[in-house]
């Protein structure tokens, strides 16, 4: 067995030392053992604030079909005041037809609403007299011709060929009065 000369002994340099990369080792595992802790804080601060908010704002109100919860918002009593004058009073609520009429529809409409309603209230950036979004007029104009479907029927099918009428178009005081 030949011996291996000692590189130190005929002036190579040694390999550099291994402390540098244990201690930068050592600095990152003791960075991602706080990150979970950091994690959590900042999920509970979410999840902390998200339930103050939704208590603060009424949001089970929400989730229910008392007409009164869309009065909860300030900007709502006008429409909320017209449709307990208007002839849908006795028929229809808000969910009647302003949302779809299908569980699923039904809660995806109301949390898309109430979230992006909830930021433009907290933000200040809504319309004002406040007005329909074409996705909601869409649902709205589905449940009038869900309703009042022996009448759409007639009507639509006297303008064959014609672009779809709007019930809402020629009816938007109906639900609530202004």
């Amino acid at each position: 067995m030949m011996r291996q000369p000692d590189r130190e002994a005929e002036g190579e340099p040694r390999s550099a030392p291994l402390e540098p990369v244990r201690e930068r080792q050592r600095d990152e595992r003791r960075w991602t053992r706080g990150l979970p802790l950091v994690l959590c804080v900042a999920l509970g601060a979410a999840a902390g604030l998200g339930g103050y908010t939704f208590v603060y704002a009424k949001g089970a109100s929400y989730l229910q079909n008392d007409p009164s919860a869309c009065a909860n918002c300030h900007i709502m009593n006008e429409q909320f005041d017209g449709w307990q004058r208007s002839s849908h009073r006795a028929v229809a609520g808000c969910n009647d037809c302003h949302a779809p009429h299908t569980f699923l529809g039904k809660y995806a409409t109301k949390a898309t609403n109430g979230f992006w309603h909830s930021f433009a209230f907290t933000s200040g950036r809504f319309p004002d007299p406040i007005r329909i979004k074409p996705g909601n007029l869409r649902v709205t104009e589905e449940a009038c011709r869900g309703c009042h479907g022996d009448i759409v029927h007639a009507i639509d099918s006297e303008h064959r060929g014609a672009p779809r009428l709007s019930c809402v178009r020629c009816h938007e005081s109906v639900g609530h009065l202004h």
